[in-house]
């Protein structure tokens, strides 16, 4: 059996679990989410926990059951407490601003960049040069951050463009003549 898979997820006060077959649904105060557990993995909700079983003694089922465990445990994270991604802008003239449910970004193209923030993803801008991205579904909150980095990743010459907040970018030392 997966080691991971061995400890039951607990379900805090405030937090609602049901199972409705394999569809497990965890509803909290920031948000609601779904996940469909794989066949190979049974779900059991007992004593304000969530325990997840191999269904047979194959190395697929074992690992998939430490996986769902680790998934159903940042549903319950997420629907308590939330994620946050934190980006930083570097870059003289780079900029970001939200207007609505659009995120503006100056990132020295001819053009400004503008991205459509999905449902479920609140982002802030406290600066210029800053971008929080918050959910409650820490897959989504990877994705959207992800995403926002890749118009314009950190360059290894001058380091301009978007990083996340913790990631340090190696430079490199320009051409000598």
């Amino acid at each position: 059996m997966s080691r991971i898979a061995k400890y039951p997820v607990g379900i805090p006060k405030g937090v609602d679990a049901k199972l409705t077959g394999s569809m497990l649904s965890v509803k909290g105060p920031k948000g609601q989410l779904q996940y469909n557990a794989h066949p190979l993995v049974r779900l059991l909700i007992e004593n304000e926990t969530v325990r997840c079983e191999a269904v047979n003694e194959t190395h697929l089922s074992n690992a998939m059951s430490g996986t769902t465990r680790a998934l159903v445990n940042n549903m319950v994270t997420g629907v308590t407490k939330g994620f946050e991604k934190k980006l930083t802008i570097v870059g003289v003239g780079y900029r970001a601003a939200v207007q609505g449910r659009k995120l503006n970004l100056s990132l020295g193209f001819s053009h400004p960049v503008v991205y459509t923030i999905p449902e479920g993803i609140t982002v802030e801008t406290p600066s210029q040069t800053e971008i929080m991205v918050r959910g409650a579904d820490k897959q989504m909150v990877g994705q959207v951050a992800a995403e926002i980095r890749a118009y314009r990743a950190p360059e290894p010459y001058k380091g301009k463009g978007v990083r996340y907040s913790d990631e340090h970018v190696v430079r490199k030392e320009a051409k000598k003549k």
